[in-house]
C-alpha cells in the first residue's frame, strides 16, 4: 500500500468517526487506548464507545481541561488509557496540525467523571 493510500485510508476513517458525533448533546463514553499503533500521525490509538448507541468513534483524543478540579485525580491518565472510567461530554471535531497539514478529527471534551467503567464496557480496550 502506497504512502497516499494509506493516509486517504485514515483520513477517511476520521471523517466516518466525525459522523457518529452527536451535535451538542452531551452523551455517556468509555474512552480508552485500543491497542493500534502507527508509523505516522495521526494516529487513531484511542477510541471512546457512546454508551447510548454502542458505537466505537475511532481515532478519538480526550480533552479534560473542562473536568471541575475534583474529578482531575492523579491517576487519570492511567485510568482513561486502560477505560476505567465513564465520562460525560461531547464529541467534536476539532482541527489538529500534524506535520503541516491539518485533519479534523474527534475529540471527547468530557464535563464530568461519571462513574467506573463495567468490564463489558471495555471489551474494545486493549489495556482491560
Amino acid at each position: 500500500m502506497t504512502k497516499s493510500v494509506a493516509q486517504a485510508l485514515l483520513i477517511a476513517g476520521f471523517c466516518l468517526a466525525g459522523a457518529v458525533a452527536r451535535a451538542g448533546g452531551q452523551g455517556s463514553y468509555v474512552p480508552c487506548d485500543n491497542g493500534l499503533r502507527c508509523v505516522m500521525v495521526p494516529c487513531p490509538s484511542n477510541s471512546a464507545l457512546d454508551l447510548a448507541s454502542g458505537k466505537i468513534i475511532k481515532g478519538v483524543s480526550v480533552d479534560i481541561d473542562g473536568l471541575p478540579q475534583q474529578d482531575k485525580a492523579l491517576d487519570l491518565a492511567d485510568k482513561l488509557y486502560a477505560g476505567k472510567i465513564v465520562v460525560t461530554g461531547t464529541i467534536e471535531n476539532r482541527p489538529h496540525t500534524f506535520n503541516g497539514k491539518q485533519y479534523s478529527l474527534p475529540t471527547l471534551v468530557a464535563t464530568s467523571i461519571e462513574r467506573a467503567a463495567k468490564d463489558s464496557e471495555r471489551g474494545h480496550c486493549s489495556a482491560r
